[in-house]
């Protein structure tokens, strides 16, 4: 039996309404932990960027997270206050400098996701791959439905 199209937005309605107390919960979480690394969610969120995609501008990761540029940018200066990350010059346009991780960064971050798979673990096995790829795929959709919102 298939659910008609008010029945999946409604379902729909139901993953939004989830979402926004779970991303909330999730930086609190961050947050409270910080003490640990000092992080905050934004240090945070800069620091898995560059892990994961190597040096970047600040204008790049504001895209890629839909982020104000000031807001990136004023994130990424407390990191490089902590020494967690520096300055390079970028070859491809000398105004956007290069943010690269230093080993002080890529070692606070590799703490970070470290202690946030051990807390993921608990969740328990009852989940199945096929349902993550589920929720990944509906969240991927619903991302893509908000992609035109300006972030600046």
């Amino acid at each position: 039996m298939s659910e008609t199209g008010d029945e999946l937005t409604d379902r729909l309605t139901e993953v939004f309404d989830l979402v926004g107390p779970l991303y909330r919960r999730a930086q609190r979480k961050v947050e409270q932990d910080a003490p640990i690394e000092g992080l905050s969610v934004g240090v945070r969120a800069v620091l898995n960027m560059l892990r994961e995609h190597g040096p970047m501008t600040v204008p790049q990761m504001g895209r890629d997270q839909a982020l104000s540029r000031q807001f990136v940018q004023r994130t990424t200066n407390d990191a490089a206050a902590r020494g967690l990350v520096e300055f390079v010059p970028n070859p491809a346009h000398k105004k956007s400098s290069l943010i690269r991780l230093t080993e002080a960064g890529r070692a606070a971050i590799t703490a970070v996701i470290d202690r946030e798979r051990a807390v993921l673990r608990q969740i328990g096995g009852d989940l199945t791959e096929a349902e993550i790829t589920a929720c990944l795929r509906v969240l991927s959709r619903l991302l893509r439905l908000v992609d035109d919102v300006d972030v600046d």
